[in-house]
């Protein structure tokens, strides 16, 4: 069936109301479509899906540069000082300290008696120290750096170069990831209509006991009726017509039970097609007599079962991890580049204003000794991925095991259908001819009895094996990993 008539027929089902309406007729294609759109393990493995896709998204990111942006302000109580308090106090104090050692060594007198040979004023040594103290103070202001509030800022981008064969690595762990994920997928859904199949056909099988129950009883009654009039008429007596009465009684009771089995059959198909456990409803397969045989294809390959699937995917995992662990300890080469800005400017005197530079570099990073980390490293992930070759292994051959005890049971349960269509055969012709051999006075009531428990027998076997051809072919689809809808 197409995908288009399973949404059709799933929009048909709700708008009819599937809880609601009394007269609901659901195929095994509804109940299916109905299982898988409100099971709660296979939403929980799409949104797995979902995950594992983010994450492979993620991992396509660490083949892309990045940029970061890092920014700060701080304020000190005390500047950046490039003089030393000795050198300010120095500087300061020039023409003072000049004056002094001046006049220490009589320098200042000689000074002043040349300057009055030349005509010149020598008051003007006076006023000499004090220029050049202010000159000295101007000095030291110039180098103030006004430090104590500061603001920062950095934009850088990394590309990385060769990260060891990480990179590379952790992008094909995220797809086998994915994968793993859709394989999951499918094993839920495998598992869910596997599920449903198996309560289906039980409805289905109880249904037509319960039809088989019912005539049985009536056929019984109706040999009841009769003794007793045979007893009334004296030509029967009374222990047969007890014995009659144990066995409506029994036919009694195994409608009931059928009938209680039909009930809780039916909840849990409810159950399972996510509609309210009070549904009313009938399945289209509960009339027929004879089902149609789902063929199977004659696959020798289980390449298409999920867990087989999963289980390589977590070798190729595994195998990815050997060189995510081995890349750490490779050379690592990476691309930097950014711009730096502060303010006061230090490349301009400690100039009040925002001002920066740009750099661009390499940096490569070589383990040179880590006293045999890596190797052992490498060693524990190889190990691990012959564990998880040994697991698939071991699957692999466990489930080549169960296709062919499959494959067995499809075939006994058809041989089993075989020869309950005959023993229905011999058994409706022993009923027929008991019933009229007590018609005529030649058989006794315990002769037709055992008829009528012969003919339902067969009839029972005939239902069992009905369905166990259904259940066998849709197990052997699930084993080989082609149930699917």
């Amino acid at each position: 069936m197409g995908k288009m008539k399973k949404l059709f027929l799933l929009g048909l089902f709700l708008a009819l109301g599937v809880s609601a309406s009394p007269q609901s007729v659901l195929t095994l294609d509804s109940c299916r479509t109905l299982a898988l759109q409100g099971n709660r393990q296979l939403a929980t493995a799409r949104l797995k899906r979902d995950v594992a896709e983010n994450v492979q998204r993620a991992a396509r990111t660490k083949y892309l540069p990045k940029v970061d942006a890092i920014g700060g302000y701080s304020y000190m109580n005390k500047e950046v000082s490039i003089l030393s308090d000795e050198q300010k106090s120095a500087l300061s104090n020039l023409g003072t300290n000049l004056g002094a050692g001046l006049n220490a060594s009589g320098l200042a007198t000689q000074l002043a008696q040349a300057l009055a040979q030349m005509g010149i004023n020598p008051q003007i040594l006076s006023t000499l120290p004090a220029a050049l103290d202010q000159t000295g103070q101007g000095i030291v202001d110039a180098f103030r750096t006004d430090t104590r509030s500061m603001w920062a800022g950095s934009v850088m981008v990394r590309q990385p170069l060769y990260m060891g064969g990480a990179v590379r690595a952790a992008n094909r762990m995220a797809d086998i990831s994915k994968t793993m994920a859709d394989n999951q997928i499918a094993q839920q859904l495998q598992s869910t209509l596997y599920d449903v199949d198996k309560v289906y056909w039980l409805v289905v099988s109880l249904r037509q006991k319960q039809r088989l129950a019912e005539s049985y009883r009536d056929l019984v009654q109706h040999l009841d009726e009769d003794v007793h009039k045979m007893i009334d008429e004296g030509v029967a007596t009374r222990a047969d017509g007890l014995k009659v009465d144990v066995r409506t009684n029994e036919a009694e009771m195994q409608l009931t039970e059928v009938e209680n089995g039909l009930v809780l059959a039916r909840m849990l198909l409810c159950q399972t097609c996510g509609l309210p456990v009070d549904t009313k409803f009938e399945l289209a397969d509960e009339a027929q007599s004879t089902f149609e045989d789902d063929p199977v294809a004659d696959a020798e390959s289980v390449a298409a079962r999920p867990e087989l699937q999963m289980l390589e995917n977590m070798v190729s995992l595994s195998r990815q991890n050997e060189r995510l662990v081995l890349s750490a300890y490779l050379p690592h080469v990476g691309a930097v580049g950014g711009y730096t800005f502060s303010n006061p400017n230090v490349f301009n005197s400690f100039e009040k204003k925002v001002a920066g530079f740009w750099n661009v570099g390499v940096l490569v990073h070589v383990p040179v000794w880590n006293w045999m980390e890596g190797r052992y490293k490498v060693r524990a992930a190889k190990a691990a991925t012959a564990i998880a070759q040994t697991t698939l292994d071991d699957a692999r051959e466990k489930i080549g095991l169960q296709v062919a005890q499959s494959r067995f049971k499809v075939s006994e349960a058809e041989k089993r259908l075989d020869r309950a269509r005959k023993n229905i055969a011999s058994a409706e012709e022993n009923l027929r001819c008991a019933n009229a051999g007590f018609s005529e006075g030649v058989l006794d009531a315990t002769t037709v009895m055992e008829a009528q428990t012969a003919w339902q027998l067969a009839q029972t076997q005939k239902i069992d094996a009905q369905i166990d051809v259904k259940l066998s072919q849709t197990a052997l689809q699930k084993a080989l990993g082609t149930l699917v809808f």
